[in-house]
């Protein structure tokens, strides 16, 4: 399978950070708020000049550790259908937090999303919703027995909010979660939302998987995209591109514009 964005293309992913949704501790009681808000930033995000989107229920934290509720499933869905009647060509993709992989697939087949994002796809790790660990075995069944079979699979390394364990290698978790994993592309990210990757390892991890797309995944901004897509073949950026670098705040398309023209020089 190949990812929607190529090796060497410089992709800039923008993120579409969804407000608490029904069901979630923060949800406030407005669906149509919620998806206006949603398609408000997505077209910000393409008019900027952004590659692709990611949609996320960066909302719903405190997040579950294992399956979301249907409802989650159901308004993202409907969200994510509404934003690929702005996108026209743009790419689009799926994450569940905190690591919903099946219901990501899910949403992915029925509105036609060309990606997910897992954030543990391989191994285990220590997160504030306890140990989550990869499900593989379970993500790549599911996209082989259900229509899910052209939606690719980001799957990230060293995956931030959490704790891992002793020892742990990047290049060689990379190269697991490629060779025995299956994924179709490998994100490295910092230690948090916004928090910049180190990209020393970046590079290591570059050198571990040469021919598999390389995303970086948190703390890209203008002062520091053209070095990371210097090794990097993409970046998932969502911070920086706010109103004011705040990630609560919308998407300001001055700065969508600024990042794309960094990224190009």
């Amino acid at each position: 399978m190949s990812f929607p964005f190529p090796l060497q293309s410089n992709s800039i992913i923008g993120v579409v950070h969804l407000a608490p949704l029904p069901g979630s501790p923060g949800y406030r009681g407005s669906r149509q708020q919620l998806l206006d808000s949603a398609l408000t930033d997505a077209q910000a995000l393409i008019d900027g000049g952004v590659s692709g989107l990611l949609v996320e229920n960066f909302g719903d934290a405190p997040f579950t550790p294992t399956a979301v509720e249907p409802t989650t499933v159901a308004e993202m869905t409907a969200i994510v259908s509404a934003i690929h009647s702005i996108t026209g060509d743009t790419p689009v993709g799926v994450n569940v937090l905190r690591n919903d992989a099946s219901a990501a697939l899910a949403i992915a087949a029925a509105t036609g999303s060309r990606f997910i994002r897992v954030n543990v796809h391989t191994s285990a790790v220590l997160t504030d919703q306890g140990w989550i660990s990869g499900r593989a075995d379970e993500t790549l069944r599911q996209q082989r027995n259900t229509d899910a079979g052209s939606v690719s699979i980001a799957a990230d390394v060293g995956v931030k909010h959490a704790l891992h364990p002793d020892g742990f290698d990047a290049p060689k978790a990379a190269v697991e979660t490629v060779g025995r994993g299956l994924a179709d592309a490998v994100i490295i990210t910092g230690s948090a939302t916004g928090a910049p990757l180190d990209r020393d390892v970046l590079m290591k991890v570059r050198e571990a998987i040469p021919q598999t797309p390389l995303i970086a995944g948190s703390g890209v901004d203008i002062s520091n995209v053209a070095h990371i897509l210097s090794v990097a073949d993409a970046a998932i950026v969502g911070t920086s591109l706010k109103v004011d670098g705040d990630v609560d705040r919308e998407v300001d398309v001055a700065r969508v514009q600024a990042l794309i023209e960094a990224a190009n020089q």
